[in-house]
This record gives structure tokens, sequence and C-alpha cells, in this order.
């Protein structure tokens, strides 16, 4: 056996090849794609599965919602004229993960054919990260989905690899050092027996026929399949629908992949780009984000949190740099390997840090509210357990609501429509807390021994550990949070 040194080539490794991106319209999905179109000219296809939504195309999707996106601007100002010739190497596929074949039988066969026999690698990103998404949804695309996509991949030709992105937080609320272990079929947070994936879709299917024979309305329907979710995760050990079929979905591919080298990949909270394409590029609010842009935009005057723990983040550019390698390195094994991509083992990030941080950015650069108002922020009072966070609630909104509650019955309910708002509002954020609670009292710490050895396959000295970095030791959080992600939030999610 050579005693070189083994290394790996992520660039060699993507030119002309041809590769299927699921969920590209997602965060991540778009950042994947950019990545290879702006480092990997010669990579020969990119085909992007997109499901046509009411009355967009799944190509007009494709213009809009990804390369219309200012994170697209560097690839454009790159080629310049020679864009198009760029987006020729890309090839929209309407289809749709929740289906069978996924959804191909409706294209024409001849693309259909085209991928079977030229792939090398699929990807798939599809997933609900809804935390409070129904359940028929959620175990539809985040469980039934990846099989859907694993199918496929068996059905081509010369497809090496399947990355699988899932999501640290299959561990549920389990505290100390968390292991990049597979879930076996069947395997249960709790110790509790019988979860079967097959069993979970006919309730599915019981518990919507029982609904929709009693005439219920679609709001309770969906109300009904959200808690249905919830209770299922929760029979189990994992504390919401998320999670709970992100852990089935890493369970039935692991359990189908046959001789498929499968790369799962567990990202922790992922926030806003750290460099590239450049810092600071976000979409929608995630986990951290709803406490941040509550407080800056002065609807949240509380943080919730044990502030001697950590929130493991991740900047999103170093999953898909993580995906990229993960994805080279293992495309000559046929084996399963899970990288968790997180910073609590190397760099942590301590609560205590966030309230101090978001009081410094809001008060140096306050945000200003769509009348034209600048909102002024004060100091956070940090709610350290549930129970403080029960009492505040108490004092500062249940006991005013039920001052108003009599008031409004003293004057014939002409209060009604103030009590019904604050009533709903105070439900709302009593909800939100119950979903976030696993995560801002969270005591784990991923391991990332597979990551970590991933980033040793890469030449110390060499272009590629530059364009592929992986490493979160090298971020300070101080000034990535007040520099490059509040800044981010602001121009990219506050509306």
């Amino acid at each position: 056996m050579s005693s070189e040194k083994e290394f790996v080539s992520v660039l060699q490794y993507l030119d002309n090849k041809s590769i299927l991106v699921i969920g590209a319209a997602g965060f991540l999905g778009k950042i994947f794609v950019e990545k290879i179109l702006r480092v990997a000219p010669k990579v020969r296809k990119l085909y992007l599965l997109l499901r046509a939504s009411g009355e967009k195309s799944a190509t007009e999707r494709f213009n809009d919602e990804i390369l219309g996106k200012d994170l697209f601007k560097v690839v454009k100002e790159k080629y310049g004229q020679n864009l198009n010739l760029i987006l020729e190497k890309v090839t929209i596929v309407n289809g749709d993960i929740c289906l069978d074949n996924l959804g191909l039988n409706h294209i024409d066969s001849e693309l259909e054919d085209q991928m079977v026999q030229q792939l090398d690698a699929i990807i798939n990103l599809a997933a609900t990260t809804n935390f409070d998404e129904r359940y028929d949804v959620a175990l539809g695309i985040n469980t039934l989905g990846a099989a859907n996509a694993l199918n496929f991949a068996k059905r081509c030709a010369k497809v090496k690899v399947f990355v699988h992105v899932s999501t640290a937080y299959v561990s549920g609320e389990k505290s100390g050092v968390v292991m990049e272990t597979p879930y076996r079929m069947g395997e249960t947070l709790n110790g509790a027996i019988g979860l079967d994936i097959n069993q979970e879709q006919k309730l599915v299917k019981e518990k919507l026929s029982q609904l929709q024979a009693t005439g219920a309305s679609p709001e309770t329907i969906k109300k009904a399949m959200k808690d249905f979710g919830h209770a299922r995760a929760k029979v189990y050990g994992w504390p919401n629908t998320y999670v709970f079929t992100k852990a089935m979905g890493e369970m039935i591919i692991g359990a189908k992949r046959e001789d498929m080298s499968l790369v799962i990949i567990r990202p922790s909270i992922v926030t806003s780009t750290y460099k590239e394409p450049f810092p600071g590029w976000t979409e929608g609010i995630r986990t951290i984000d709803s406490i941040a842009a509550g407080y800056g935009t002065g609807k949240l005057t509380c943080f919730l949190g044990d502030i001697n723990s950590v929130s493991d983040v991740i900047p999103a550019d170093m999953v898909v740099n993580t995906m990229l390698v993960s994805m080279a390195a293992q495309a000559a094994r046929q084996e399963e390997t899970i990288y968790h991509v997180s910073s609590s083992m190397k760099n942590p990030f301590k609560n205590e840090k966030m309230p101090e941080i978001a009081y410094r950015y809001f008060t140096t650069k306050p945000w200003t509210n769509k009348e034209g108002k600048v909102v002024r922020v004060g100091k956070v009072d940090v709610l350290s357990s549930m129970p403080s966070f029960h009492r505040y609630m108490t004092i500062r909104y249940i006991l005013p609501l039920k001052g108003l509650e009599l008031l409004n019955m003293v004057l014939f309910k002409s209060l009604e429509k103030k009590f019904r708002d604050l009533n709903r509002k105070i439900s709302l954020v009593l909800r939100l807390v119950d979903l976030y609670q696993p995560y801002l009292f969270f005591y784990g710490i991923f391991d990332d021994t597979n990551t970590a050895n991933l980033q040793k396959l890469l030449p110390v000295t060499g272009v590629e550990t530059e364009i592929f970095y992986i490493d979160p030791k090298i971020i300070n959080w101080d000034d990535y949070f007040m520099y490059t992600h509040l800044p981010g939030l602001v121009k990219y999610v506050f509306k």
C-alpha cells in the first residue's frame, strides 16, 4: 500500500460531470448551483429538478427564484457576455420529488433517458424545513421524497454518489457529544418500539380520510395534520415533525442504498454566507434569526435561551463546500458516510453573546420601518429558563389580556377585535416557543471528525483550500454577526 497521502481535487472531479440537483430553489440549493457555475465552468451538465408552481412553469421559477436573485450577481459579472454559454449547461427538468420516478413520466422520455444514461451524481436538497409542517406534507417530502430520489439514482447507469442533505438535529434533544452515526430503520430516540415508515404512511392516509369524511374545513384539516405530526414525533422521542421526518428520511435511504455510495450531510443552524459569492447573502428566517428579527424590528424585548449553552451555527457557503468535497471524496467508495457541518466542537458560539451583539448592531444601525419610523431598541431581558419565560408572558401579556376580556364583556363586546387579535398573537408566540424550545435550550455538541478528515484531503497549500473552505475555526463570530450576518439579515429578510 502506498504511503503517499491521498488528496482529492474537487475541480477535477467536477470536470465533465453531469449532476442532478433536487431542491435547487431552496436556500442551500441556490448557493450550491451558483458555486458550481462560478468555480467549475467545465462541468458538463446541471439538471435542476423543479416543480411548476401555480401559474409559474419550472423554467420561469428558475429565472425568477434562482437566477434572478442577488446571489447570482458575481456569476453574471464573471461571465458577462458569455453568461448564456454557461447557462447552456443548465437543463430545467419539470418534476416533483413527492412522485414516483420524480414525476418524470410527464416529461419527454428522451430527456429522462439522457439523464439515466449520463448522470454521475445526484444531490437531494429538497425538504420542507418548517418545524410546524403538516404531517402528510413533511412525510411526503422529507421521508418518502428521499426514497424516490434514491430509487431514481439506482436506475441511473453511472451514478456513483448520492448526496442527501439532512439536519444535525435529527439527534432530537440529546445532550453531550452527538456522533456522526446513522439511524437504522425503526430506531427511536426514546427506545419506543414499533416505528415503521409504511405504518406512518397508512396512519396519515387514515387520518386524512377521517377528517374528509367528517366534512372538516381546509383550515381544520391543516391544523389537525400539523398536530398529528407533532404527536407522532413525540411518541418516538423527536421534538417536532421536521426532525422526525428527516430522521426517517435518513433511515429509508440508508436501508435501501444497496451498493450506492451515500453521503448524508447534517448541517446545524445554517446562516448567511461567510465569504462566497459575497458575505451576508441570506433568504428566509431561520431559528436564530427569528429572535434577531423580532428584536431589531421592535417586536421582541426579551431573549429566551440558556445563555450558558451554545448556538451551533454554520454559514451556508461552508455547508455547500462540504457537500462538494464529500461528493468528490466519496464518489469512488461504496459506503455510507455522515458529515456533521457544525461549529460547536471546533469554534462554539455562546448564547450569551447574541443579545449583546444584537444590541450593539441595532443601536448603531437602527432599523427604519415601512412608515419611515426609526425603531429604537433597548437592552434585552434575558429569560434563561422556561418558567421565567412563562412568568414574563403572564405579567406582560396574559394578565392584561384577562383585563381586556373583562372590559370587552362590560362594554358589550365593543373590544372584541382587539381582544381576538391580542389573543391570537399570544397563542402564536407560545406555539413558536414550544417549537423552538429544544434549540434554545440545546446541550448537544456535534462531533465533526468525518468533516475534519475531509479537510485533510485538500492540499494545505493550493487553490482548492481557498475555494472549498470548510473549517469553522476561521470564523470570528463577533465580526461575522456584526458585519456580515445581521447586515445581510436586514438587507435581504427584513421587510
